[in-house]
């Protein structure tokens, strides 16, 4: 399983695949795909300020009819309990949505944010 980042959600859905490595394509063309339901929140919150013209409703079914795309359904307290523990970010996004990826034995998280894939061991890009 593989967690998708905010952003790589929407490239992903747009078919803009430049910025993704030749490994991190192998591994989402062989892996399940999960978000955070951080991604769906932080999706909505861009549509409002303009950043997206999608619904974030929109751009995550779409992508889950073209990939398979699931949403986390992991505990919350329990999520917030590791996202705790993310203290290198003030990003509440940020540490929720690595949280998740960490909670399910700290699977891959695809991002291009510079401080996830610093302090992520597992983030790809």
């Amino acid at each position: 399983m593989i967690y998708l980042d905010t952003h790589a959600v929407v490239w992903l859905r747009d078919g803009e695949l430049d910025w993704l490595s030749a490994s991190a394509r192998r591994e989402i063309e062989r892996q399940d795909l999960f978000v955070s339901p951080m991604v769906i929140l932080e999706l909505e919150l861009l549509r409002e300020i303009g950043r997206l013209r999608a619904s974030s409703e929109s751009i995550v079914s779409d992508l889950a009819s073209k990939t398979g795309l699931r949403i986390c359904d992991f505990p919350f307290p329990l999520l917030v309990a590791l996202a705790v523990g993310e203290n290198w970010t003030r990003d509440p996004f940020d540490r929720l949505i690595v949280g998740h990826a960490r909670a399910n034995d700290e699977s891959p998280l695809l991002t291009m944010d510079k401080e996830i894939l610093k302090n992520y061991k597992r983030a790809i890009c």
